[in-house]
């Protein structure tokens, strides 16, 4: 019965629920959300929704990243296409196709390179300095492979600060920092290190750097319910914050096995890290101490409002904002095809990350107001019952994609013979 229900979850993969992205400009000049395939950008700067100059997506949406600079805007996802925005036009430049399923973006600091990751394992590099105006969109290009991690699935993808290392983490609980070749071409061969201790899938990678530490270090999320502080360039570990127990007495509710760390994002110059918990309702903030190299937990943000679990967070370099959206696609909720919620929490202002106060602001109060809210989540009141669903659909979807299955012999057997690669070799 088992194996039944396993063959069962392949077959319907395009029924996997995707969750909901937020990404937000360095400047703030803009914030998009993807929510299955659907893409949507807001001009904050403006107070204008934008209207986007291609088709888009055919398939749930997976990653979305902005340039440093904010020049560019990449999106990727299941429909194995990754797209290449300039957003002064927010017209397409690039069209790049991928083998696999796309699972993770990166785009370097200088904005020369964009790479993608897909779930095979391998990552790709494409070199936007081939991009022109003239360049016609409707032209699909392929990415140079540079690297693999041998079918395991990558899950997160970072350049450093200094642009020297890609860094790669995957379901395998393995982060790898690699060195970025200067000739990307001939592909990425040095391993700098392996930052090796999760326990669990690492699903997401964040850096902290202020001032003093430019080069910064490397913080990770896992389904471990930790996270980790490195020095990436050793793969030493520095210092782990054990946050599932924190999280689950934050809500007083006793929760079956660990809480995976679903999304990390850095704010108030590399002081706090804010981390986004499966079943935690809202989001705990981590002080990150970087001459003492230690991570410590400062507090738990609750959401009052329904059963608000952040799929996604984000921040701009410039401000003091921390955005978050809760949602998933495809759920067989009466109406509602795809469910979007956005919070931001105000606060973080360069002060001592102890005493940090931060308020959920009010829709009328966010940047954009209710316009902007309209515009990235589509229908503003849904029900309690609704965000409970989107929460677990999540919640099972994170664990079909990121644990792996376990079958008998005899299923393996009984794959392996159906495989097409195979089957080709055998014609």
């Amino acid at each position: 019965m088992e194996d039944q229900n396993m063959d069962d979850g392949d077959q319907n993969r395009e029924t996997e629920i995707a969750p909901a992205q937020i990404a937000v400009h360095p400047s703030q000049e803009s914030v998009s959300v993807a929510v299955g395939s659907d893409l949507r950008v807001f001009n904050l700067r403006e107070g204008l929704p934008v209207k986007l100059s291609d088709d888009g997506h055919s398939d749930s949406i997976r990653a979305i990243r902005y340039a440093a600079n904010g020049k560019l805007f990449v999106s990727a996802g299941d429909d194995k296409l990754v797209k290449i925005w300039a957003t002064d036009s927010w017209r397409c430049v690039y069209n790049v196709a991928s083998e696999k399923r796309v699972s993770a973006v990166a785009i370097s600091n200088d904005g020369l390179f964009v790479c993608f990751a897909d779930k095979f394992g391998v990552v790709y590099v494409v070199d936007t300095r081939a991009f022109t105006e003239e360049t016609p969109t409707s032209i699909i290009k392929k990415g140079v492979p540079i690297l693999s991690h041998y079918c395991s699935i990558i899950t997160s993808l970072e350049f450093s600060p200094d642009g020297r290392f890609i860094i790669t983490a995957d379901r395998d609980s393995k982060i790898r920092v690699t060195v970025f070749p200067q000739n990307s071409l001939n592909g990425a061969h040095e391993i700098q290190s392996f930052c090796l201790g999760h326990t669990e899938f690492v699903s997401c990678l964040a850096f902290v750097c202020n001032q003093e530490y430019p080069q910064g270090f490397l913080v990770s999320g896992s389904g471990d319910s930790t996270v980790r502080l490195w020095d990436f360039s050793s793969g030493s570990l520095l210092d782990t914050c054990d946050v599932g127990a924190e999280a689950a007495f934050a809500d007083r509710k006793e929760e079956e096995g660990l809480l995976p760390i679903t999304d990390l994002c850095t704010v108030q110059d590399g002081s706090l890290v804010a981390v986004a918990i499966q079943s935690l309702t809202g989001i705990m903030l981590l002080g990150c101490d970087l001459s003492k190299r230690n991570l410590s937990v400062v507090k738990v943000v609750s959401i009052a409002e329904e059963t608000y679990i952040p799929t996604s967070i984000g921040s701009a370099s410039t401000a003091e904002l921390l955005w978050m959206v809760m949602g998933a696609s495809s759920l067989n909720i009466s109406d509602i095809k795809s469910l979007v919620r956005i919070r931001v929490l105000s606060g973080f202002s360069k002060c001592n990350a102890a005493s940090v106060e931060t308020l959920v602001l009010e829709d009328k109060d966010t940047p954009g107001g209710e316009q902007m809210l309209q515009t990235l989540q589509g229908k503003l009141s849904v029900e309690k019952e609704a965000f409970s669903s989107a929460a677990e659909a999540v919640k099972n979807s994170m664990r079909n994609l990121l644990i792996k299955k376990q079958y008998s012999a005899e299923r393996r057997d009984f794959r392996k013979r159906g495989r097409n690669d195979i089957k080709n070799k055998a014609k």
